[in-house]
């Protein structure tokens, strides 16, 4: 397969450029780029179109790279169907369905207490209705829509999200590159009412299911490592080896998109388009969705191994890190050391560049802050419950939970001064409920896999 003459991508707008264009570094993770002749040069937010071969080549390892989005023509009438899961809420569903005109729907009622509400409603929009007598779950109702569907391409969309059918057909524009399998748009929060409480107002700025505005391809270890099924268009060829499964209630989204991924086919994650996301109804709601989707960790970690890693760490940086943790006389001697060390192997192994040893510079402090950054999440979100026990007994353990609060606070720095203490509070709950759940999952499954962090640079499967 090959991108047809005329695909544009643009360089993303963070990339850096170095010696005039020939070498690009950016990405999740991050990637440097060396392009020589006949490549041609490219700079921040370059448009290249395929012409030929070599550009061919250049656009696909900058899609590759995540130093490149693909640049879509306008919403065209691509050939999809939108599959729609539901058990009662059929106010949501009419509300759904109000923006989807135009697009074949197949909803699917889960066995709906009463599912002539929910026929009702479809049957005003003219949709088709997929009635199951048993409860399957998110999962096998996708699934039984799956069966009912002719067309190329399938939308999956929940009933408690809002998106209209242009954003829809335009998420479908991505197919035009015969690589793609999935994409899903950004899912953003929106608030039941006109005063929402504390916690909607959370769960609106800090939605789970909210990747960000940076467009990427999505794989593991990334800033885009998943897409949630909320709002996802794949193509129908991709689902011949298996969709979504059906006995899972949780995860089922996560395990699809890593399977497409390592079936050798790619999934993009487009900002661009926005679907909104209700908001939880309560504090419990709210807290127990984020344990929910932590419970879903260590079946994945079971299944794909240490993609469901909670850190990806280079065995220097994490020494020096450990070392830190550590607390003694030498510890920042020897994460100094650690840093020194990684400043010399970049110097040598990258491309030769007249700026090579500034651009190494530049890399080692990235570097750095990841490592620091990814040590913080694990305290205070996937290893909290064992850092709190350790707490109890260990002043170090004390001191370094602090610090990783301190670090949080300061990694956050374009949160508002005025409202940094509420967005503090708000993460540390998101983190105690995500954390809780992902240790009752792995005790659950009676293996700790999903609390292991990578260390790159030795064979893993």
């Amino acid at each position: 397969m090959s991108l047809p003459p005329g695909f544009r991508v643009q360089v993303g707008a963070d990339v850096r450029v170095h010696d005039g264009g020939r070498t690009l570094v950016g990405g999740s993770p991050l990637r440097v780029l060396r392009l020589r002749e006949p490549a041609p040069a490219l700079g921040r937010g370059d448009v290249l179109e395929v012409a030929d071969r070599t550009t061919e080549v250049v656009a696909e390892r900058l899609l590759a790279a995540n130093l490149a989005a693909p640049v879509l023509d306008e919403p065209t009438g691509a050939e999809l169907t939108v599959v729609v899961p539901i058990r009662d809420r059929a106010d949501r569903l009419d509300r759904l369905l109000g923006g989807l005109d135009g697009l074949p729907v197949v909803v699917v009622d889960d066995a709906s207490r009463d599912p002539s509400a929910v026929a009702e409603v479809a049957g005003r929009h003219g949709a088709r209705l997929v009635a199951l007598t048993d409860n399957v779950g998110p999962a096998g109702a996708r699934n039984a829509g799956i069966a009912a569907v002719r067309t190329p391409y399938v939308a999956f969309v929940d009933s408690d999200v809002v998106v209209t059918a242009d954003a829809v057909r335009g998420l479908a524009g991505h197919f035009a590159d015969p690589h793609v399998a999935a994409v899903g748009p950004r899912v953003q929060g929106v608030a039941r009412g006109a005063r929402p409480r504390r916690f909607e107002r959370w769960d609106v700025d800090g939605l789970s299911l909210d990747l960000g505005e940076v467009p990427a391809l999505v794989r593991p270890w990334s800033k885009v490592g998943w897409l949630p099924s909320a709002c996802l268009v794949v193509r129908m060829a991709d689902l011949e080896q298996g969709a979504f499964d059906g006995d899972r209630r949780v995860a089922e989204d996560v395990d699809l998109v890593w399977r497409l991924i390592q079936a050798g086919r790619q999934v993009r994650y487009d900002p661009s388009y926005v679907a909104g996301h209700d908001s939880r109804g309560t504090w419990s709601t709210w807290l127990g969705r984020k344990a929910f989707y932590g419970t879903g960790g260590a079946w994945l970690a079971e299944r794909h191994g240490d993609w469901m890693a909670p850190a990806v760490l280079s065995p220097v940086p994490a020494i020096g890190a450990i070392a830190l943790l550590w607390q003694r006389s030498w510890s920042v001697p020897c994460s100094l050391g650690a840093i020194a060390l990684v400043r010399l192997r970049l110097g040598r192994t990258l491309p030769d560049t007249p700026d090579r040893g500034r651009l190494a510079t530049e890399l080692t402090a990235e570097v750095a802050v990841s490592t620091l950054r990814q040590g913080s999440h694990l305290l205070l979100r996937h290893w909290w419950p064992g850092a709190a026990a350790a707490s109890v007994f260990s002043r170090r353990a004390r001191r370094a939970v602090v610090a990783a609060m301190v670090w949080d606070l300061l990694d956050h720095r374009e949160v508002p001064v005025a409202q940094a203490p509420e967005a503090f509070l708000a993460r540390r709950l998101d983190d105690l409920a995500y954390g809780a759940g992902l240790w009752w999952g792995a005790v659950r499954a009676r293996s700790a896999r999903v609390l292991v962090p990578r260390i790159t640079g030795r064979r893993t499967r």
